[in-house]
């Protein structure tokens, strides 16, 4: 294997694992779509908005880190998907931008809209995030709608490579069942996760009590609609690669060929299930156990890698194409430059530092818990 390769791979297993850190970070939406369900005063909803609020900032900056590491390493996808389907990118930035405004000004001198109206913002992002994100998400096993010709590089009057094949762009997601199943379990796990954040962060009986009672419902349909997800592309025919032609094939069971084939994925996909059901579980016969979040969120973390690898790794077509299957985007036929490649490595580096930085403030955010008390003093709230 040459070193161009191994970039490429090491690239995917580093965007991969930001769209990891993405999802468990996605606690912050699913807290807050439920402000109203769980928070049944205003004491108990300012609680978790400010228990949301301190955290915010990664779920934002680590989307955009995201969309900027995609960006410089596979520049194809990114003209192809941000540049073709951008109705449904623009429609997930929307909602992400509505949550800060809302956090910003909700508190305000002079709101004319009142805390409500911000707050029910919050709510949409909370739904319409996690829930877009995992419908585009999807499109990586489903398959886009467009094309892909190499050859108008050389056209000085309209030099464009990808085009999309309708008039949707990205909104054609939304009309496929198994596309909508992935949206509605990465909704689900969302809130899954926002109580179990909520447990861990906010020290409040009757709040503690009211998320207990509302994990068994959203685990329970996560569950439901994930593994309804993965038994259907475990079974489906995927988008393979020829490694000697580069041609794009279908082959039958492809990703559950590529678990068999790369059996440290596969362990990984298997750890991280077990880590989400056991933080989950134990929350829920427990009372006194606090920490499920931390369980589920690595075991989120560890499962969405090992789906992302699966898809990318293993000569499989990433993002496939619907309309011309040779169109589909591979590792290589869709990556920078090997210098590119090169120096983005050197400069990803850096990453364990930030890394210990963020672990290092979470921690001095979460250094006490939130309480009633906390509400009704002077500090800083949202």
């Amino acid at each position: 294997m040459n070193n161009y390769i191994l970039l490429q791979q090491y690239w995917w297993l580093i965007v991969s694992l930001l769209a990891a850190i993405l999802v468990f970070l996605l606690f912050v939406q699913g807290g807050n779509s439920l402000i109203f369900s769980l928070g049944k005063t205003e004491e108990q909803r300012q609680m978790i908005i400010n228990s949301t609020g301190r955290k915010w900032e990664f779920t934002f900056t680590t989307l955009v880190t995201f969309g900027g590491g995609f960006f410089a390493s596979f520049p194809l996808f990114y003209s192809t998907s941000f540049g073709g389907a951008y109705w449904l990118w623009m429609l997930i930035l929307f909602s992400f931008v509505l949550q800060a405004v809302s956090y910003e000004f909700q508190s305000k001198m002079g709101n004319l809209l009142g805390k409500n109206t911000y707050r029910t913002f919050l709510v949409i992002n909370g739904v319409v995030g996690p829930l877009l994100l995992g419908v585009a998400v999807a499109t990586f096993f489903t398959g886009s709608n467009f094309l892909i010709n190499k050859g108008n590089m050389t056209n000085t009057v309209m030099p464009v490579i990808s085009s999309w094949g309708n008039a949707w762009h990205g909104l054609d997601a939304l009309a496929n069942i198994w596309n909508l199943t992935l949206g509605i379990a990465v909704f689900f796990l969302a809130r899954t996760l926002g109580i179990l954040y909520l447990i861990n962060n906010i020290d409040d009986k009757i709040l503690n009590t009211n998320s207990r009672k509302a994990i068994i419902p959203n685990a329970a349909l996560f569950l439901v609609f994930f593994l309804a997800f993965i038994g259907k592309i475990l079974i489906s025919t995927g988008y393979a690669v020829n490694p000697d032609t580069k041609q794009i094939f279908m082959q039958p069971c492809k990703y559950f060929l590529n678990f068999v084939e790369m059996p440290i994925v596969f362990a990984l996909f298997l750890v991280g299930v077990g880590l989400v059901l056991f933080g989950i579980l134990k929350t829920i016969l427990r009372t006194r156990f606090t920490k499920g979040i931390w369980y589920t969120g690595a075991g989120t973390i560890l499962t969405v890698l090992a789906l992302l690898l699966c898809v990318g790794y293993n000569n499989t077509a990433y993002y496939p194409s619907n309309l011309d299957l040779q169109s589909s985007l591979t590792l290589s036929n869709s990556c920078s430059s090997q210098f590119t490649l090169s120096t983005m490595a050197y400069a990803s580096l850096i990453i364990p530092f930030v890394i210990a930085y963020i672990v290092y403030a979470w921690r001095s955010i979460d250094k006490k818990k939130i309480d009633a008390e906390e509400m009704r003093g002077e500090g800083h709230k949202y």
